[in-house]
């Protein structure tokens, strides 16, 4: 889905839309990257935020559209914006749907290659003393052998409140703690001290527990389920409830 797609989407469903161009130092010298802010009022102070990368590795294929990286989160995303947005104000903290640009890095992670896009934004939420309740992450949320890995990194509180969302939802099983971290677009909110959960699915393969469809031409649309893109969308929404 092209950002120019996102944007027009998102209007459509009135909601308050900001397209942020920015430019931010590369690898290869001076990039420019495009967050887009979707924001939907709430009945106090507080708000949560929903985000999603849409870029996707280079140099996979000279067709590759990333279908499960960075295609699910980012229509799981989408849905739920609109969904959410039928109410109007939503009962309970604002939220904030982010879908953000540069979270691939070009050669390794560092300070200059990926998250450039969250980097931003958790930069400007704290410029403006946002006060964020929670920061949810969806990446790699739509694999037809479903099994969300929530890395190390990720606030404790908010990994049992998934835990009892999972239970509460009956999907318990596809829900596990792993003892590794992930590097994700939530590293920066956590940094600058937001609670923050990475809400994906690091086992994206041939066989369980292995990863090797992540960033290769096997990411294609035929490994994904709508069910399992159900299941992660009924978790989110039952995480919202207990946050409001």
């Amino acid at each position: 889905i092209c950002v120019e797609g996102k944007l027009t989407r998102l209007g459509a469903l009135d909601l308050s839309v900001t397209f942020d161009e920015f430019e931010d130092v590369a690898p290869d010298g001076v990039m420019t990257f495009r967050n887009v802010i979707a924001e939907l009022p709430g009945t106090g102070p507080d708000q949560i935020l929903l985000m999603s990368h849409f870029d996707t590795k280079s140099g996979i294929a000279a067709n590759f559209s990333g279908a499960n990286d960075s295609g699910s989160s980012t229509g799981l995303l989408l849905e739920l914006a609109g969904l959410l947005a039928q109410g109007g104000v939503w009962d309970g903290p604002g939220l904030v749907f982010a879908f953000l640009d540069g979270e691939e890095s070009l050669y390794a992670y560092g300070p200059r290659d990926g998250l450039h896009g969250s980097r931003r934004l958790a930069r400007q939420m704290k410029e403006r003393n946002a006060r964020l309740r929670a920061v949810l992450l969806l990446d790699m949320v739509g694999d037809a052998d479903l099994s969300l890995t929530i890395p190390r990194n990720s606030t404790p509180d908010l990994k049992l409140m998934l835990l009892d969302a999972a239970e509460a939802q009956g999907c318990r099983d596809k829900v596990k703690l792993v003892n590794y971290a992930i590097l994700d677009d939530h590293q920066p909110f956590l940094d600058l001290g937001y609670p923050a959960i990475n809400i994906i699915d690091f086992e994206y393969g041939r066989r369980p527990g292995a990863n090797d469809y992540w960033h290769t031409k096997h990411d294609t649309i035929d490994k994904l389920s709508a069910e399992s893109l159900r299941q992660v969308g009924a978790l989110t929404l039952e995480m919202l409830m207990r946050l409001r």
